[in-house]
């Protein structure tokens, strides 16, 4: 019997540090990332709308989706996200559906679901349970600094342009908080992981 995890967190919350560890448990994990980078695939119908829409401006010279300029156009703009996400979201859960069901024939024992748009897009249907990641917002400044190079202004439109921790609790079977040391972070994994397996 296939358990499936929606795991889920705003930006910078550690949810890859957290479904790479449940990886190394055993489980399989699906990166929605990583979908919506094969929906984005150039000539898809999906490449096809986001031009249609935003302009030959967010196509890269090899023919890709610049995400980069996407996200400075969508992240400003709450009328351009919706856009984007009417877009992509229906796509991405068909994909998502479909890996999930492969997994589930193969009788694995647990997939994640990793996708920071879990509740937003109302992909929740396809899992068993939603696992929220919080982390407090200093820790996420600090974070997307050292990794990512973005300053505090960039780090807060991204964070405000998401659903809140608080809303997300609201649809939370578990909550791990991300703001202690990692052996406590994976410890508490862990236990949930022990759990699950029972």
């Amino acid at each position: 019997m296939t358990r499936v995890i929606g795991l889920t967190g705003g930006i910078g919350s550690g949810k890859s540090t957290i479904s790479q560890y449940l990886a190394e448990l055993g489980a399989v994990v699906i990166d929605a990332d990583k979908i919506g980078h094969q929906v984005f695939q150039p000539g898809t119908g999906a490449w096809r709308d986001v031009v249609a829409t935003f302009g030959q401006q967010v196509v890269a010279p090899g023919g890709e989706i610049d995400r980069k300029k996407l996200g400075e156009i969508v992240f400003n703009d709450p009328e351009s996200m919706t856009r984007l996400n009417e877009i992509m979201h229906p796509r991405m859960y068909q994909m998502a559906e479909e890996q999930i069901e492969q997994y589930r024939r193969q009788g694995v024992p647990a997939v994640v679901l990793e996708a920071a748009i879990l509740i937003e897009a109302g992909w929740t249907p396809l899992v068993d349970e939603v696992w929220v990641v919080t982390v407090s917002e200093k820790a996420v400044v600090k974070r997307l600094k050292e990794q990512r190079g973005l300053d505090e202004e960039q780090t807060l439109s991204r964070i405000r342009s998401q659903m809140q921790t608080e809303e997300r609790i609201k649809h939370a079977d578990i909550v791990i908080s991300n703001d202690a040391d990692l052996s406590k972070v994976k410890a508490r994994v862990k236990e949930l992981w022990d759990r699950l397996q029972k």
